[in-house]
């Protein structure tokens, strides 16, 4: 059954899962805070918190993402957007990367104990690139659009668009990625934007109305990057 405070919690913020979808993600959390108890996964330990933070990030991502798709979660971390994009879209493949060993660990347990078909590599994410493909990259607070631009500029032949979940700073990483050239030759699209933390969804657009510069420094945005095509 799921938890009434999550269900609150949804109905709060305008958001709708089926009960085996609600149950699995809430038994991800769950498990997700235990293991925080013994390792620095989350801040997010709250219902409230989990909702606005992390599933509605993965939410607007899962909308962006083709059947069929390989998807690698870059900097996975504590498994979001990774483990609940598995869930909510079981017609893709999903992998996470993780580099730091004792988080790659219990990512390992979290997916075995979820029964989550989703391998978990202990590595960096463009160290994987050396060697498999994937159809997009995804990843959320891993770092800026200029270091992420680094990382990745090697190996675009191995995967076809990123897909980065961003704050309100955006916009300054843009400019900041763009001074130093790591844009060029790619094309930057924001395909998602929607409401960050504890606002819902009707206030969001009432906000917007009043003060449309306001409300963009309270939203989150998804930006997919692609190569541009050549000639």
């Amino acid at each position: 059954m799921i938890d009434a405070e999550f269900k609150t919690a949804l109905e709060q913020f305008g958001l709708e899962l089926d009960e085996p979808l609600g149950m699995s993600l809430q038994q991800y959390a769950q498990s997700l805070w235990r293991y925080n108890e013994q390792i620095n996964l989350t801040r997010h330990t709250t219902w409230d918190l989990f909702v606005t933070r992390d599933l509605r990030d993965c939410l607007q991502l899962a909308q962006l993402i083709q059947p069929g798709e390989e998807v690698l979660d870059m900097g996975s971390g504590n498994g979001v957007p990774g483990i609940p994009l598995a869930m909510l879209r079981p017609d893709i493949d999903v992998a996470l990367a993780e580099s730091v060993g004792k988080r790659a660990k219990v990512l390992d347990e979290l997916v075995t104990e979820l029964n989550l078909p989703v391998p978990v590599y202990a590595a960096r994410g463009e160290d994987l690139l050396e060697d498999f493909r994937f159809t997009t990259i995804v990843s959320r607070a891993v770092g800026s659009l200029l270091k992420f631009c680094r990382w990745v500029e090697p190996h675009w032949s191995q995967f076809d668009r990123l897909l980065l979940i961003k704050g309100p700073k955006w916009v300054d990483e843009r400019g900041e990625a763009r001074h130093h050239g790591l844009l060029k030759g790619l094309e930057l699209r924001v395909v998602a934007t929607y409401p960050l933390g504890s606002v819902a969804p009707e206030l969001a657009e009432a906000e917007e109305a009043d003060s449309p510069e306001a409300a963009d420094a309270s939203r989150g945005v998804i930006l997919e990057l692609t190569k541009k095509n050549k000639g």
